[in-house]
C-alpha cells in the first residue's frame, strides 16, 4: 500500500533527526494512512485516505 492520501495527496515527508549531542541524521514521517470505504462519485469505493481528512470531514463514509 502506497502510504499517499487520496484526497489531500499527503506523503513521506524527510527531515533530520538531532540527538543531544548534536549529531544528525536523516529520517522520514509517514503519515497515519486507513483503509476506509467512501462514497466517490455516487459509488462505493475503498480509499486510502490520511486522519485528517477523515477527522475533518472531507471524506464521506459509507454504511
Amino acid at each position: 500500500m502506497a502510504r499517499v492520501c487520496d484526497v489531500c495527496n499527503k506523503g513521506l515527508q524527510f527531515g533530520n533527526t538531532k540527538s543531544h549531542s548534536n549529531r544528525k541524521a536523516r529520517r522520514s514521517w509517514a503519515p497515519n494512512i486507513k483503509r476506509v470505504r467512501a462514497i466517490v462519485d455516487g459509488s462505493h469505493k475503498t480509499v486510502n485516505v490520511c486522519t485528517r481528512c477523515l477527522r475533518s470531514g472531507k471524506v464521506e463514509k459509507s454504511i
